[in-house]
C-alpha cells in the first residue's frame, strides 16, 4: 500500500489537463497539521479537511485560468465602487475544535481584514470529492460562491446553515449574470476592460 507522501507524488506527477483528486480517509488533525507543513511550499495542491477526511486537489489548468479571472474582474468592481477589500487567495483556514481546514480558490474581507474571510470562492470543474460547503459552514464563513458551469450559486450563512440567495448581501449591488459573462472571455484583457466600462456606466447611471 501507498504511502501518503507516494500517493501526493503520484498526484503530481500527472501531466494531463484534467484535475486530479485523492481522497485519504482516517486521518487525524496532527497528520493534517503535518502535511500542510511538508506542502507549505506547494502553491498548485488545494488541501481540504473534514472530519478526518482529507482532498488533495492538483487543479486543471482550466481551474487556475477561471479562478484568476474571477479575482481579476471581482477586484475591478472593488475598485471601482471604492470598496474597500482584503484579497486573502488561497490562504488555509483551519480549525481544529470543528475539524475543518481549507483553501479556498479566491477570498475576500471586505472593509476590514477579519480571521476568516467574508467571501470564498470556489471553483468546481471536477464533480466529487470533500463536501466544502460543510467545512465552511464549520468555519463560519458568511458567503461562499460557487462557479459551476459558467454560472455563479450563492450561499448565504444563515442561522448557522446556508441558504441559496440570487445577490450577494455583501455586494448587493454586483450584477452576478454580467460578471459571469465576462469570467469566460478568451482574452482576459479584453474582459477586464470591457467589465471596468461597464461597472463605470452603471456607477453613472445611479
Amino acid at each position: 500500500m501507498l504511502s501518503i507522501a507516494e500517493k501526493i507524488d503520484d498526484l503530481q506527477r500527472h501531466t494531463t489537463d484534467s484535475e486530479q483528486l485523492l481522497i485519504i480517509n482516517d486521518i487525524s488533525w496532527q497528520m493534517y497539521e503535518s502535511l500542510l507543513a511538508d506542502l507549505e511550499d506547494n502553491s498548485h495542491l488545494r488541501i481540504a479537511y473534514l472530519e478526518r477526511i482529507l482532498e488533495i486537489m492538483s487543479p486543471s489548468r482550466r481551474h487556475e485560468f477561471i479562478k484568476t479571472n474571477i479575482g481579476r474582474l471581482l477586484e475591478v468592481y472593488l475598485e471601482e465602487t471604492r470598496t474597500r477589500f482584503y484579497g486573502l487567495g488561497s490562504t488555509t483556514f483551519r480549525q481544529e475544535t470543528v475539524a475543518r481546514g481549507i483553501e479556498p480558490d479566491e477570498c475576500y474581507c471586505i472593509n476590514s481584514e477579519k480571521p476568516v474571510p467574508d467571501i470564498a470562492i470556489e471553483v468546481v470543474v471536477t464533480s466529487g470529492g470533500i463536501n466544502s460547503l460543510e467545512i465552511y459552514r464549520g468555519l463560519q464563513v458568511p458567503e461562499v460562491w460557487f462557479w459551476e458551469s459558467n454560472s455563479f450559486t450563492l450561499y448565504c450563512l444563515d442561522d448557522e446553515n446556508y441558504q441559496i440567495v440570487a445577490r450577494s448581501k455583501l455586494l448587493p449591488r454586483l450584477d452576478l449574470s454580467l460578471l459571469a459573462e465576462y469570467v469566460i472571455f478568451s482574452e482576459p484583457m479584453d474582459a477586464v476592460i470591457e467589465f471596468r466600462q461597464k461597472i463605470r456606466e452603471q456607477i453613472q447611471n445611479l
